[in-house]
């Protein structure tokens, strides 16, 4: 089935609308012109967990008990009409590796992390009836959609992720493995922890800067004696212009994890001991 729809970029605009009733934030304008399509982000609010986060935690690798985080996902999975039996999801480790979803790869990661796809931060489909998912706590959630197919990704963007520009490996993908033109792609980029509170040193900054010489003071402002204030939102929408995606196509999040901490996890703000957001995309058949 192809869908066509077009839409205006610029961080100007919030793109994840708060829904009060799920306590998530949806891509409205994409859900709104893609029948079916589901993506979008959780907050911290609305969970069962009975663990140290007593919270909508939804990362199985920081010490809340293994039953409350699929408890939360099985619910959030309903909330979206998904079965939980179609939730997907990597053992993310800071990459730029992408695995495309195939039925075999279907539901992976759902209950476990040993059952999750091991080493990847990209995941794409073209299939109906799965749900991708990732998890954060400030690094940078990115989606894309390329509805003249339909194919469907998210990738996981902190600094390293980004430094190895993850976000053109997820253009190279659609491209090369679906024939998809990058003029054709959405992105959405995600809540996460913004310019104003994300600082790093000098190797970051470096590694950071490789892909983005012609713009490196664009996405970091200098505060002195070695450290930088770097917006990792801005970084990724560059690497992502420079891949071919338009600037049009490109939304990206006013949303701070670390100034809105009592909606967000954020590891920088909770010296590492929190939970983890799930971002989310997928496509139901049946609508």
């Amino acid at each position: 089935m192809k869908y066509d729809f077009e839409l205006s970029g610029g961080s100007f605009l919030e793109p994840f609308i708060w829904e009060q009733a799920t306590s998530l934030l949806r891509i409205s304008v994409w859900e709104e012109n893609v029948p079916g399509l589901k993506a979008g982000f959780t907050t911290r609010l609305g969970g069962v967990s009975a663990g140290p986060f007593d919270s909508m935690n939804c990362g199985l690798h920081v010490g809340d008990e293994d039953k409350d985080v699929v408890t939360n996902r099985q619910n959030l999975a309903a909330k979206l009409n998904f079965s939980f039996n179609q939730w997907t999801c990597a053992e993310q480790i800071h990459s730029n590796r992408i695995m495309i979803i195939g039925d075999t790869e279907r539901g992976k990661g759902n209950r476990s992390r040993d059952d999750a796809i091991q080493d990847v931060d990209g995941l794409v489909t073209s299939l109906p009836d799965v749900l991708l998912t990732s998890f954060y706590a400030d690094c940078v959630p990115l989606f894309f959609l390329a509805p003249s197919k339909p194919v469907i990704g998210i990738a996981h963007a902190g600094w390293k992720g980004t430094a190895s520009n993850i976000g053109a490996k997820m253009v190279e993908c659609f491209k090369n493995d679906f024939g998809i033109n990058p003029v054709e792609i959405k992105v959405a980029i995600g809540p996460s922890i913004g310019g104003c509170c994300y600082e790093v040193d000098d190797k970051v900054i470096k590694k950071i800067s490789l892909n983005l010489t012609e713009t490196n003071s664009s996405f970091y402002k200098i505060k002195g004696n070695g450290k930088y204030q770097v917006d990792l939102k801005k970084a990724n929408q560059i690497l992502i212009e420079h891949a071919g995606v338009p600037a049009s196509h490109i939304l990206s999040s006013n949303w701070c994890t670390s100034c809105r901490n009592d909606l967000f996890f954020s590891h920088r703000k909770e010296a590492g001991k929190t939970g983890r957001m799930a971002a989310f995309i997928g496509l139901n058949r049946e609508v």
